[in-house]
């Protein structure tokens, strides 16, 4: 009621609370007040507020008590009929709605939720929690309508203006699509009301400073990594993509594209689907028939579909196509990859569809329990004890397909409800017994916004005045914010809740695989989680081993492939014109290999190692070198002892016949000397069999290139001895001081001092050292002895060659000297032997490799020694032991006079 004031030179009108009360309680609205002059005299007279709602509100659900909580949901869908303007807007612009009835739990948790805070002394004692909840009908006019109804008071729409305090809204709940979120921001970011989300933030948000806003649900950004690292786990590579074309599907394509680009994950196909009503749904049968043929017909078998809630309808709708169009169904099967914002929901008019599309489908969904008590509540829910939730009635109708008697079709329908139905009789694609992710969000989001109001009651700043509290309604909204920012609480189901700095609530996702039963209900399965406290590497989890696939899979992994796998040995080769998932599979070049499947490169095998034969392995190449355990190392070695052995013999048959005319003959040190260095020359050959080592490599040339050179100087001595005693018995010689033991010595040690020196400036500047070749041979490291300097090496050949053709010379020259034991002959055939094996020898040495180029040089080592023992000691040995009767001096002069 507005009553008239006196007052000097006017009236002023005002409404029905006293200005000066109004003032003290609450000055902002009694700035408010509406003035109005009127002439002097005036008679004041009772007038009313006439207010009245411009829409009827056909579904709502109301409980006041001291603080409120505003709730906005989305569980209707309305056929709207256009205004006339020719009648009074009401119900009859409505067709039948229709529910989609697994969100009327998000009512249930709401009501839950304070009921049980309600209950708990422990939490805002003496202070009464209710709710105001609305349908926003998923639409934008509705959804602003309904917003402003929460702001309003005595439950009228009156924006902007505020009659009374008798209603007092402390925060509001809603939003459970993106659209509906920025909606419901648009209105309330102006009163700095908080807003909680149980649905995902809309994209368009992130650019606008909303402190008002709060989130219930984790960050997109964990589901992105989450719908990624799934991928990779199972290897889907060549995917299917459809979302809406709204923010939200056009931002996960923008942040994700050039990311699954990088882990090897390429699309197939990429539709992004109209922003479509339910209504609208039904008449696009030409946009479905196009979807249904680009997924069925696809090679693709992962497909991701990113969408809202209502988004399952359009699945169910497009996949339920065949039937409605008389075409076969494809039986394809395909693994289907659902974001956490898709709840199975289902409309009346959809019942009757199967369910079994989503068998074996993969999702991500928000983190969830069972709460206490929850399902008892829901149990307990009948039409006639919930008489003011607005809602039921509608809901159970089309739950349970009945109609209550007191309704238009209440005579003609043959299914009348009771009231008596029980919830828990439905199957779960009509109604979910368990609390589903949203609905635990907003159980959550109740407990937040309670605890922030215990925060704030028990504040310094607002707790505390002379001992009373103060009453909460003097509080405004706005003050609630700087308590949710810093809220964290355990859940009654022991979760932690709370929120990062951005308002976002900090939380994994759950893996779901939802397992479809042919009465119509599901289980939906936890096999993984999203965890964001573990660290990168190990956020992600799933247990594959309990995952029910597709019946077409036949309880197998299925693969999503462009291309066949590329096994170990081969590289993929991709394909022109085609994505980088699809490939050719071409064989690992020479050398490289492939040990994983579909490696994009082959590579060299490590150091030590070669290809297997089939390029999928490297095997540890073996050592290559001369052994004394493998045949041909043995029967060198045995050859080598032999002629050592033969050696000694000869030395021994000399020694003990050293004073016969033949050994006395040919100066018999120097006999000596030669057959020393000939053993040693055999000997030598052992050090080039075995594992080369440091001492073996620098022993091995130089031992026997000093050895050998001391041997070819003594058979160089004998030669010369000879030339110049016969040279010195000339009368008048001046070559007679030359003969003599003298001569020999001085030939022999000269020449060995030179190659002496030679060897010495090897050591000196690049001695040899042992090494390893990996390249020479395929499957063996060849381990030998790395000259050092091939200049020096052949330097000490060549002086070996030098002295060797030095020899062969002089001995040719005194071959045909009246000597009865003249050796020019014998040594002249020795050193021939020499050369004609080294100079073999190097073409062959430089021709082979590993142990077969050791045994080359053995060979000639042995050979050559075996020249000289056997041309120069076997016709002596002959006539020492066969024939000693030539062993005397007349023998001796009787053949020096038949030669002159």
């Amino acid at each position: 009621m507005c009553r008239t004031l006196p007052g000097r030179g006017a009236q002023r009108i005002a409404c029905h609370n006293r200005i000066a009360e109004l003032d003290q309680e609450d000055p902002e609205i009694a700035a408010n007040v509406l003035y109005s002059p009127v002439p002097k005299g005036y008679k004041a007279r009772a007038v009313k507020c006439r207010v009245w709602d411009l829409l009827p509100i056909l579904h709502k659900y109301l409980q006041s008590a001291d603080l409120i909580f505003g709730g906005i949901t989305s569980q209707i869908h309305f056929f709207f009929l256009p205004m006339t303007f020719s009648e009074r807007p009401s119900q009859s612009l409505y067709e039948d709605p229709n529910f989609m009835m697994t969100h009327y739990q998000h009512v249930l948790a709401l009501e839950f939720a304070i009921k049980e805070i309600n209950e708990n002394p422990q939490i805002l004692p003496n202070v009464t929690l209710g709710f105001h909840v609305y349908d926003s009908y998923v639409n934008a006019r509705w959804t602003y309508y309904v917003t402003m109804q929460l702001i309003s008071t005595k439950n009228k729409f009156v924006p902007n203006y505020k009659c009374d305090r008798q209603d007092h809204l402390i925060t509001v709940i809603g939003g459970l699509f993106s659209e509906t979120s920025y909606q419901i921001a648009n209105v309330l970011s102006t009163y700095n009301i908080p807003q909680v989300l149980y649905g995902f933030a809309p994209v368009m948000m992130d650019n606008m400073q909303v402190p008002s806003f709060y989130q219930m649900v984790p960050s997109q950004t964990i589901q992105y990594t989450g719908i990624l690292q799934l991928l990779l786990h199972f290897k889907w590579t060549w995917i299917g993509f459809i979302a809406d074309n709204k923010e939200n599907g056009e931002k996960f394509l923008q942040t994700m594209h050039s990311v699954f680009s990088q882990s090897g994950i390429c699309f197939a196909f990429i539709d992004m689907y109209p922003n479509l009503n339910f209504d609208d749904l039904i008449e696009t049968e030409e946009w479905r028939l196009q979807l249904y043929d680009k997924v069925f017909n696809s090679t693709a078998t992962a497909l991701v579909f990113c969408g809202e809630t209502n988004s399952m309808l359009i699945l169910r709708c497009l996949l339920y196509l065949p039937a409605t169009e008389n075409q076969a169904q494809n039986p394809k099967g395909k693994v289907w990859i659902l974001t956490a914002q898709m709840e199975f929901t289902s409309l009346n008019l959809l019942r009757s569809l199967d369910i079994q599309f989503i068998h074996g489908a993969l999702s991500f969904a928000i983190h969830s329990y069972d709460v206490k008590g929850f399902r008892h509540f829901i149990q307990n829910r009948n039409p006639s004890i919930s008489k003011d939730d607005g809602f039921i009635k509608d809901f159970w109708e089309q739950a349970f397909d009945c109609v209550f008697p007191n309704s238009n079709l209440g005579n003609s329908y043959e299914n009348i409800c009771t009231g008596e139905e029980r919830l828990e009789d439905l199957p779960g694609a009509i109604f979910e017994m368990s609390m589903t992710g949203h609905s635990y969000s907003i159980y959550n989001a109740v407990y937040a916004v309670a605890h922030a109001l215990q925060a704030m009651y028990l504040s310094e700043n607002t707790g505390m005045v002379q001992g009373k509290k103060r009453k909460f309604q003097k509080q405004q909204p706005w003050q609630l914010h700087h308590f949710l920012k810093r809220i964290s609480f355990n859940n009654s189901a022991g979760d932690k809740v709370s929120l990062d700095q951005n308002g976002v609530l900090v939380e994994g996702l759950d893996v779901i695989n939802w397992v479809t039963f042919p009465n119509q209900s599901f289980a939906k399965v936890k096999v993984g989680r999203m965890n964001v406290q573990s660290p990168p590497d190990q956020a992600f989890s799933i247990n594959k081993n309990g995952i029910v696939w597709h019946s077409w899979f036949n309880q197998v992994q299925p693969f999503s492939l462009c291309s066949d796998t590329c096994h170990p040995g081969y590289r993929e080769y991709v394909k022109e014109g085609k994505p980088f998932c699809c490939y050719d599979c071409i064989p690992c070049p020479e050398g490289k290999i492939s040990n994983q499947k579909d490696m994009a490169e082959c590579f060299q095998c490590p150091y030590g190692h070669y290809p297997h034969k089939e390029k999928d392995v490297c095997v540890p190449k073996a050592l290559h070198f001369l052994s004394f355990e493998e045949p041909l190392g043995i029967s060198l070695a045995i050859v080598i002892i032999l002629f050592s052995l033969s050696t000694c013999l000869v030395l021994g048959i000399f020694m003990k016949h050293h004073n016969t005319p033949i050994v006395k003959a040919n100066n018999r040190n120097l006999t000596y000397t030669l057959l020393i260095s000939i053993l040693l020359c055999f000997l030598c050959a052992l050090l080039f069999i075995g594992q080369p080592d440091k001492v073996a490599c620098v022993l091995r040339q130089t031992a026997f290139g000093i050895i050998f050179s001391v041997a070819v100087s003594c058979v160089l001595g004998k030669t010369l001895t000879v030339i110049l005693a016969f040279t010195a018995t000339k009368p008048g010689s001046r070559m007679r001081k030359w003969v003599g033991k003298r001569m020999a010595a001085f030939i022999v040690l000269s020449c060995s001092l030179i190659q002496t020196g030679i060897c010495a400036v090897w050591l000196a500047t690049s001695p040899p050292f042992p090494d390893d070749d990996m390249y020479s041979m395929t499957k063996e490291i060849i381990l030998e002895c790395n000259e050092g300097s091939a200049i020096m090496f052949y330097c000490i050949l060549g002086y070996m060659g030098f002295l060797a053709i030095l020899s062969f010379t002089v001995a040719f020259f005194a071959r045909k000297l009246p000597d009865s034991f003249n050796e020019a002959k014998l040594i002249t055939f020795s050193m021939l032997v020499f050369c004609s094996v080294w100079l073999s020898f190097v073409p062959t040495y430089l021709s082979t490799k590993g142990k077969y180029m050791v045994a080359v040089e053995i060979f000639s080592i042995l050979t050559s020694s075996a020249g000289l023992l056997s041309c120069i000691f076997s016709p002596k040995c002959y006539i020492i032991i066969l024939k000693p009767n030539l062993n005397n001096r007349e023998n001796l002069v009787r053949k020096a006079n038949l030669s002159l």
